[in-house]
């Protein structure tokens, strides 16, 4: 029997599900070489330049100094829209800052491309890094 290839919408709920395990190779083994991960898009803290974060060492280093640096992670998705390979997802992602004291509140759309073979090609996140909400843990 073939093996079955995830849909986008898997393949997003596994990024989602790894990256709260913090389960660095599993999270990365979801991209394709040549993926791109852009959170948030446009010049932020994690990426001054704006670019994105393009092929497997430039995504492994986001996760490395993003999502690892985390206690834990939730996401809370509200809606999500699937058309053909992408799909976008409307949400929450709350963040537990090292130390445990403070929670980040991201809600934003969170995009996912796929490129049919069950590999990410894109994972992009519209969210406004100055409307970031920080509270008490």
């Amino acid at each position: 029997m073939a093996e079955q290839i995830p849909t986008i919408k898997e393949l997003a709920r596994a990024s989602q599900a790894a990256a709260g395990r913090k389960d660095r190779e599993s999270w990365l083994a979801l991209f394709s070489p040549d993926a791109i991960v852009e959170d948030p898009i446009g010049p932020s803290p994690f990426d001054p330049d704006g670019k994105g974060h393009r092929g497997l060492a430039a995504i492994a280093a986001f996760y490395d100094n993003v999502i690892d640096q985390a206690e834990r992670i939730t996401f809370e998705i509200e809606r999500s829209y699937l058309c053909g390979d992408e799909v976008a997802d409307v949400g929450t992602i709350r963040t537990t800052l090292a130390g445990g004291t403070h929670v980040a509140i991201v809600r934003g759309v969170f995009t996912y491309r796929g490129n049919g073979a069950g590999q990410l090609t894109a994972l992009r996140a519209f969210w406004e890094p100055g409307a970031l909400e920080l509270v008490e843990a």
